[in-house]
């Protein structure tokens, strides 16, 4: 069974960084792509940030310029660098895997930005 854990949330000033972190229990390379979503209270969850099994990111237009998506191969983790936050950043952001028809999902990390 894949597991995925995130880590690196808090509570952070606006215009504040984090670094988030998600291990995964299996080489990361058997996915297809790697992704970084959020939800906030009341809201639906999005996707802000996508990492191929090639490489290439996507991010949400709302991240654009602040969000960057990296992984380590060796160490099976992304991250997601979030730079210039804004308290529309918070809510729980979570990573997911997809692997075929597959996809996985971590517990959660709570980001909190206050004004």
């Amino acid at each position: 069974q894949v597991q995925l854990v995130e880590s690196g949330g808090g509570l952070i000033q606006a215009g504040g960084s984090l670094r988030l972190s998600c291990e995964a229990s299996t080489n990361i390379f058997s996915f297809n792509g790697m992704h970084w979503y959020r939800q906030a209270p009341g809201k639906q969850r999005e996707l802000v940030a996508t990492i191929a099994r090639g490489g290439n990111t996507n991010y949400a237009d709302s991240v654009k310029g602040r969000f960057t998506i990296s992984r380590d191969i060796g160490k099976d983790t992304i991250y997601l660098r979030m730079t210039s936050l804004k308290p529309e950043d918070t809510g729980v952001y979570y990573c997911a895997a997809m692997q075929h028809t597959d996809s996985y999902w971590g517990q959660g990390t709570q980001v909190t930005v206050s004004s």
